[in-house]
């Protein structure tokens, strides 16, 4: 008898208490050893469509619902006894007729209506109401079915508007759901495979994203740990094709915040792993703390595959850089930017008159000469100077040359190599190596890569089919200025795709986020982005936003939503409060303070402590999803951040210091997937104007 859980499974355990899921496991663990065990506690159901339903007693209260048969033995749900009882009524397994793929269904009689999320920012009126278009008026039932809708949800379907479609899709099949969002988005979904009567229902690609055959306990044991990392195993098709397809240069996946970029970025280095099998691949990103977090979601993903995970490398780009450079060239003396400035300082003192502030002088030379490796003043004077705005004429170049020739020439007498150094020598050394480190390199969060890493990159895999992939969002671009990626060799226009669905955050804090940014974004290059046609997976609550009068009566605000969220069984590690910066730490302690709460500040290593409330500063936002996030302290001068509008040098880039943080407020806002709460002190950040366009108040 085959033994498999179901998606839901999962989902629903992770919502019980952590005793709860202890319990639970033990029985899961009891009945794949040996599922007609009499020793189990079955009950059958008698209110259920499928008689094939029954439940296991795990404790006083706790059942599992299963579906037996003859060849199969499938863990459905598990809740508290009257719930889990529900649940069983209003669902049946079935074949779904068109595909033949296997398909847990929502009985559509024993729904009355399909409501209107109470979501809605405010009651429709009659003529609203009959004036809203259907969103699928040119597609036909058969192509509904095509998609793998429910028969008894076709005539729901056809008659879906953008108010009901969310509520449709709650009662669906997730491959049903996708297809009809993509459709809402001017997709063209992917039809499912049609297999024959005679073949497995649970054998169906589709079926294979949602219902997992464990072959034995540690299997079991994986699936049962990580119920919130679907993703490690399903893939949306249209996040499939990406990473199946063959590309002949450098490729990226772009979309919005929660689309599954880090998602397809893993899953490509795995496919890339299986499809050659003697290379080496590279998955990196540009801080420490990602590359932690893409290695233990990589882990997540292949388990205890030693094929795969000792050709897989994952590391911060720097500690590539690093480790290549000393393994031919000896360690590398870095020096900090703190020391680089002052040997800056110091060689400007040496020049009279020169018009040039230390600001200025100092982003010429990381954002420029270091970055692009100019050695030479013939090299400086004819650069286009790509990352800076402001021109300069020969003769003022000719002037600050003198400082940085000053410093490049300190540098090489005291020993010291930059990180643009580093990935200079060793990019310069590959081309005539006999061996490449990594066959093929996978970049997530690429848009915060620099010119020095990306010329590395370039030097790596750029010429190799399929040798660079990356995964970004202009959107989120907090750390770079804009440079030309085509001038270091990695071209992506026509190899670039944007992924449209929305996994993590929900439809309403989607929405008002979306509104800190243009609804399409260009890179120098070029290659444009366009956000306007996402769509969220799922439905919530409206974000909150707050402006308050006094940081005390901000404090009182957040500590009442604090143990609001622990009413509703948000537990405290699943809440993050995000500030601009640490030195806004002491007013996000006092609200958790306030809520009779502890409180955490993980850094490194993203570890967070069960609870505990997290309290980061945005930049460390990247990458992190809580079910409950709270953006507080956007005051005037605090967001955007004045003391680095004004460190601003080069008065031409101000603009597009200003646009990166909005793009931090935005990261922040978009790590809640249910909740999101911001709160600012009068004068408020001018930002807030912005989200407060979607009526939330």
């Amino acid at each position: 008898m085959e033994f498999r859980i179901s998606d839901t499974f999962t989902t629903s355990l992770a919502k019980l208490g952590g005793d709860e899921q202890k319990a639970v496991k033990t029985a899961a663990f009891d009945m794949q050893l040996n599922p007609t065990n009499p020793g189990l506690k079955f009950h059958k159901l008698t209110k259920t469509k499928d008689k094939k339903f029954c439940s296991v007693r795990v404790s006083r209260d706790i059942r599992v619902i299963v579906h037996r048969t003859n060849s199969c033995f499938l863990l459905c749900y598990v809740d508290h006894h009257d719930q889990a009882y529900r649940w069983a009524e209003r669902r049946k397994l079935e074949r779904h007729p068109k595909t033949g793929a296997a398909q847990l269904v929502e009985v559509r009689e024993t729904i009355r209506e399909i409501e209107v999320p109470v979501y809605v920012d405010a009651e429709p009126t009659v003529a609203e109401e009959t004036s809203k278009p259907l969103l699928f008026p040119h597609v036909n039932s058969d192509e509904l079915l095509a998609y793998g809708v429910p028969e008894e949800w076709i005539a729901d379907a056809l008659t879906a508007t953008e108010d009901t479609l969310f509520a449709l899709t709650d009662h669906l099949p997730s491959k049903a759901s996708e297809a009809l969002l993509e459709l809402a988005t001017g997709g063209a979904p992917e039809k499912p495979t049609q297999i024959s009567v005679d073949d497995d229902p649970f054998e169906h690609p589709d079926a294979q994203r949602r219902f997992r055959r464990m072959e034995d306990r540690e299997e079991l044991q994986t699936a049962l740990d990580y119920p919130w990392e679907k993703w490690a195993v399903f893939l949306h098709p249209a996040q499939r094709s990406v990473v199946e397809r063959a590309f002949n240069g450098p490729a990226r996946v772009a979309g919005s915040a929660g689309t599954g970029k880090t998602v397809v970025a893993l899953h490509r280095a795995v496919f890339l792993a299986r499809q050659h099998p003697e290379a080496n691949i590279l998955v990196t990103t540009f801080s420490l703390p990602l590359a932690k977090a893409l290695r233990l979601k990589l882990g997540q993903l292949i388990g205890d595959n030693q094929s795969l995970s000792v050709r897989i490398t994952v590391r911060a780009i720097n500690e590539v850089g690093i480790e290549l450079y000393e393994s031919q060239f000896g360690k590398p003396t870095i020096p900090t930017r703190k020391m680089v400035a002052q040997m800056l300082k110091d060689a400007a003192a040496t020049i009279e008159d020169h018009p040039f502030s230390a600001a200025f002088i100092q982003a010429e030379w990381f954002d420029v000469v270091d970055a692009w490796q100019l050695h030479t003043w013939e090299a400086y004077k004819s650069v286009p100077r790509l990352g800076r705005k402001t021109r300069l004429g020969e003769k003022q170049r000719a002037v600050i040359w003198q400082v940085f020739e000053q410093v490049r020439q300190s540098m090489h007498d005291k020993g010291l190599t930059t990180q643009s150094m580093v990935f200079s020598t060793v990019s310069e050394s590959l081309p005539g190596s006999n061996t490449t480190p990594f066959e093929f390199a996978v970049v997530d969060e690429a848009q915060d890569i620099n010119v020095a890493q990306l010329r590395f990159l370039a030097a790596l895999s750029a010429n190799k089919q399929d040798g660079l992939f990356f995964a970004g969002d202009l959107g989120q671009r907090i750390f770079q200025t804009p440079f030309s990626w085509k001038a270091l060799g990695v071209d992506i226009r026509g190899r670039s795709q944007t992924l449209r669905i929305n996994y993590r955050t929900s439809h309403q804090i989607r929405r008002m986020a979306d509104l800190l940014l243009p609804p399409e974004l260009a890179d120098v290059d070029g290659n444009s982005e366009q956000r306007n046609r996402t769509v969220s997976a799922f439905n919530g609550p409206e974000p909150v936003v707050e402006i308050l009068n006094s940081i005390g009566q901000e404090n009182g605000v957040v500590a009442d939503w604090l143990k609001s969220l622990g009413s509703s069984g948000i537990k405290p590690e699943e809440i993050a409060l995000f500030v601009r910066s640490e030195d806004q730490f002491p007013r996000a302690k006092a609200a958790i303070k306030e809520a009779n709460l502890k409180s955490s500040t993980p850094r490194l290593g993203i570890k967070l402590e069960s609870g505990k409330v997290a309290i980061m500063s945005m930049h460390l936002a990247k990458g992190l999803e809580f079910k409950a996030v709270g953006v507080i302290a956007c005051d005037d001068e605090i967001v955007p951040l004045q003391s680095r509008m004004e460190s601003v040098a080069d008065q031409a880039d101000l603009e597009d210091v200003y646009n990166t943080e909005r793009y931090l407020l935005y990261v922040a806002c978009t790590r809640a997937r249910d909740v999101l709460l911001v709160t600012g002190v009068d004068p408020a950040s001018e930002f807030l104007e912005d989200l407060m366009l979607t009526g939330v108040s």
